[in-house]
Formats: structure tokens, C-alpha cells, sequence
């Protein structure tokens, strides 16, 4: 069941195949990579300390060495703890320490911000230098053969933010994941070996999950020259590679479409963009299907169950002559392969078709559970079904509609970001009473955090500081970008606050000073 031998068995079949490129140069075969990777795992066994099942993190930009630490960890009989590498360092830290992390890659970028915070984390034994002469050394030794593991060892530590504020980590095991990889190719899309994947999104999250089929089928991973997603970039990479498929948020495509290259560009070598992680506008779902062609596919996931709830074909999305048609593109899909959906009530009876309720999954991809986590584990698998938090509706045919990705979850370009994380950050400011995050409408980046602010009584709370002490605690991309002081936060009888009084204040605000009626 090891995940590393999806690399071994097809360095059997494809050795001379392509399987890492940097831009436009493959930097690996896949006889090369599955070698690394395979030396990389002895070396990582031969570190002081280390024992099988241990924590491997890796705080790195898009790079081809990602996927070679991530399979090295799997062959030694590790797990990888992915992380967002747009983390605060004292972010990074939280997650070290919590997942028990004896080694962390870095990439150079983020070298200082983790060995700044490394002092203080006991478990944390290792850091090396992805790239680094050190790097070159442990994948040049001698190689090991694959640790046997059965389908229930944990192979990646997925961090999610909770409601609480505190990530809490996702426990996916190699069953989770080889049923991910059968539900990828049963419920969205077929993989040609000559073909490849561009991780223009991070690896630490979707974009990386989906290495895992496309290295089951011999395909290559290409990481753009700018670790990231630039549309230009994209373009560019169309014209050198074939069979591209990527993953991208919403906000991606909505930047990939609207880019003043995009009516000239060749997209001839396109395959599939599979999209998911927010909901996508059907105005913009539409001027992608015309710009691109039937090449879209909507997935929809979680962390608990990777990339594996429901999906949107490519048939689907192209069915324009259908009488509900628009109403499926506004829709997730349904049930992917190996996967049984429900909506319901407060008390996990089933819903009636079209009404709304919290959506339920089952399946062999569902986690373990949360890592040291027992409580929150019982409370979100209960009665054998993953509760997602998510509110939505299914209709006769099985489509399911989310209504609301939880009903205070912020999604920004694609990340989850939870209010009460930062709310948290501010309550920590001297003069901050009270206060109140939400999200509103962004063109480009879907939402943005707006906060409302209650200053304590003769107290002044200035918009600086509150920035710093945000910039301060977490990333950049969860700082409110607005911050909207008012004498008292709108409650009901029992004192929780109206989040919908707020959005509809954020509403009619932006409108008056925007002159519309």
C-alpha cells in the first residue's frame, strides 16, 4: 500500500519518461526521481532520531525537490506535513510543534523565518535546505527498498483551519489516498502518460494532492519558473507542453481568462483545468468554457476527504442544450467515485430534496481522524459520516448546490480563512472591546476580510496598529483589508453576533460609495 511505489512501478514502465521540469527543462526522469527519492529515504532513516512513522514538514515554495521529499518521506515509512508556505513563522511553529515534526525542508525564501522560530520547538531536530549541498548529499548515498506499510499508515498530515482558529491536522492515510487517486480517474479525468500537470497552485495543498495520479500514469509535474501562478507564465508554458492539465482556484481562472493576453493566446495544448477550493461565478465559469473550450472540471473536497466529495464533468459543463443547465454549473456536482453524499438536519436526518442542511460524506478517502485530536475526531465523524460543516442542497438527480462553505468561512484567492482566527489576533490590542470578521466581494480574489471594530469606552484604536499586530501573528493574506469602527457589534437575545446584520451593513456601504441606487 506504500504511496512510494506509484513512483517505483512507473519508473519500471516509463524510466526515460519525463517526470519533474522547472519551466520549460525537465530536471528528472522518472528513473531519476524514483532514485532520489529512494536514496533521500536512507538518508532521511540514518538522521538521528528519526523512527518510522515520524513527521517530515516541509515549508517550501513550488519546486521539483517537493516531490522528491514527499516520496523519499513515503519510501522511508514517513509522513509529510505539507505547509502553507504564505504561513506566519509563528504559524509555521504552531504546526511543527503540534504534528511532533523531527525534520523540516525549506526552501531559501522561507530558511530564515523557520530557523528563527526553530529554537523553540523541541521536536523539531532537523532542518535542511532543499537545494542545498547538504540536499545533494542525502539524495546522492545509497538507496533503500520501500518500508511496508498498510493501507491504514499515515501518510500526510493535512493542516486545516478550524473554527476554533487553531488548525487542526487532517490525518490521511495511504487508503485515503490511493482512493483518491481511483476516484480521480473514475469521477474526473483521465491521465495520458505524454501529458503533465503544471503546479501553478501550491504544492502544500490541491495542486500537490493531485501529484499522486499523475505520477501513477507516468506524467510529468512541471513547476513554473515562478514557483507560482502567473497568467503570462501559463501561456508561455502552453506553448511547450502537451496534455497540460492544472488545478486552480476559481480566482485563477477568473485571472487566467481576464489577462489582456488571453484572446490571443495558443491554448491548443490544454487539456483539463480542474478547479475547486471556492465557488466559482457562473458569468465567469461561462466566458471560460467560450475562451477555452469543454475543458473544465469542478471538483469539490475537503481536506478531511482530499479533493474527493463530488465533481462537475467535463460533459457536463459542455451540455449547454440542457433546461437546468445553468443551474448544474452553479452546482459542485455529484458523488465522486467510492463516495456516498447526504444532506441533513441538525440531527443527521436526512433532508428533503432542495432544502437546505449540512452535507455528510462517507467513503474509503475519508481521514483517520484529527491528529491528537480524539474529541474533535468523534464530533466531525460521527455515526460514521464526515460532517463538513458545508451547508447545501441535492436534488433529484444527485446534484448537490453549497449554499454556504460553513456559515462564516472566509475564502480569499482560494485559502480558507476562519474569522475567528483573526479575530482572536485583535482582541489581542489594548483598546479592542470587541470585533467581528467577515468576508465581502472582491473581483478578483472572491472575498476580502473586513473587520468591525468595538473600541473600549474613552479609547482610541488606530487602523496601524491593528495592521501590525495582524502582520505580527499571522499571514499577510488573512489581515483584514478593512477595518470598520462602530460603537456596538448587533447581537441577539442570547448574544451571539448578527454576522448577516454586518455583511449587510459592508452591502449598503459599499454601495452608497459607489453611487449606486
Amino acid at each position: 500500500m506504500n504511496l512510494a511505489n506509484l513512483l517505483i512501478d512507473s519508473a519500471r514502465q516509463f524510466p526515460d519518461a519525463s517526470a519533474l521540469a522547472f519551466g520549460t527543462k525537465t530536471v528528472a526522469s522518472y528513473e531519476q526521481h524514483a532514485g532520489r527519492s529512494a536514496r533521500l529515504a536512507q538518508a532521511l532513516l540514518a538522521l538521528p532520531g528519526i523512527e518510522p512513522g515520524d513527521r517530515v514538514a516541509i515549508a517550501m515554495k513550488n519546486a521539483p525537490e517537493y516531490s522528491e521529499i514527499m516520496f523519499g518521506a513515503w519510501h522511508a515509512g514517513l509522513a509529510v506535513v505539507p505547509m502553507n508556505a504564505r504561513l506566519h513563522p509563528r504559524e509555521f511553529a504552531y504546526i511543527l510543534e503540534d504534528a511532533g515534526a523531527k525534520v523540516c525542508f525549506v526552501s531559501d525564501d522561507l530558511a530564515d523565518g523557520i530557523s528563527e522560530i526553530a529554537g523553540d520547538i523541541v521536536c523539531l531536530e532537523h532542518i535542511v535546505l532543499a537545494g542545498s549541498a547538504r540536499y545533494e548529499e542525502m539524495r546522492s548515498g545509497e538507496a533503500v527498498e520501500p518500508a511496508a506499510v498498510d493501507g491504514g499508515h499515515l501518510a500526510w498530515l493535512f493542516y486545516t483551519s478550524g473554527t476554533t482558529g487553531r488548525p487542526k491536522g487532517a490525518m490521511l492515510t495511504h487508503a485515503n489516498l490511493r482512493a483518491m487517486n481511483a476516484a480521480y480517474f473514475k469521477s474526473v479525468d483521465d491521465i495520458d502518460g505524454d501529458g503533465c500537470i503544471v503546479h501553478a497552485a501550491p504544492y502544500s495543498h490541491g495542486s500537490g494532492l493531485y501529484l499522486l495520479p499523475h505520477v501513477e500514469r507516468g506524467a510529468c509535474q512541471v513547476i513554473p519558473a515562478s514557483g507560482g501562478f502567473d497568467p503570462a507564465e501559463v501561456y508561455d508554458l502552453l506553448t511547450t507542453w502537451k496534455g497540460v492539465t492544472f488545478f486552480m482556484a476559481p480566482t485563477m481562472v477568473t485571472r487566467l481568462i481576464n489577462d489582456p493576453g488571453a484572446q490571443e493566446a495558443d491554448t491548443g495544448n490544454l487539456k483539463t483545468i480542474v478547479y475547486g477550493g471556492a465557488p466559482m461565478y457562473l458569468e465567469d465559469c461561462l466566458k471560460a468554457l467560450d475562451l477555452l473550450g469543454a475543458k473544465l472540471v469542478q471538483i469539490y473536497g475537503q481536506g478531511e476527504a482530499p479533493m474527493t466529495i463530488t465533481s462537475l464533468s467535463r460533459n457536463l459543463h459542455s451540455q449547454a442544450g440542457v433546461p437546468d443547465y445553468h443551474e448544474r454549473l452553479a452546482s459542485v456536482g455529484t458523488a465522486q467515485h467510492g463516495v456516498e453524499v447526504r444532506v441533513v438536519d441538525e440531527d443527521d436526518n436526512d433532508m428533503p430534496l432542495g432544502e437546505i442542511g449540512e452535507v455528510l460524506v462517507k467513503g474509503d478517502v475519508v481521514m483517520k481522524g484529527y491528529w491528537n485530536n480524539p474529541e474533535a475526531s468523534a464530533r466531525t465523524l460521527r455515526g460514521g459520516w464526515l460532517h463538513t460543516g458545508d451547508m447545501g442542497a441535492l436534488d433529484a438527480n444527485g446534484f448537490l448546490t453549497l449554499k454556504d462553505r460553513s456559515k462564516d468561512l472566509i475564502i480569499s484567492g482560494g485559502s480558507n480563512i476562519y474569522p475567528r482566527e483573526v479575530e482572536e489576533v485583535l482582541l489581542r490590542h489594548h483598546s479592542v472591546l470587541e470585533c467581528s470578521v467577515i468576508g465581502r466581494p472582491h473581483p478578483e480574489w472572491g472575498e476580502e476580510v473586513v473587520a468591525f471594530v468595538v473600541a473600549k469606552d474613552g479609547a482610541e484604536v488606530a487602523e496601524k496598529d491593528l495592521d501590525t499586530l495582524c502582520l505580527e501573528h499571522i499571514a499577510r493574506f488573512k489581515r483584514p483589508k478593512a477595518y470598520l469602527l462602530i460603537d456596538a457589534l448587533p447581537k441577539n437575545n442570547y448574544g451571539k453576533v448578527l454576522k448577516t446584520e454586518l455583511r449587510d451593513t459592508v452591502f449598503l456601504r459599499d454601495r452608497f460609495q459607489s453611487g449606486s441606487r
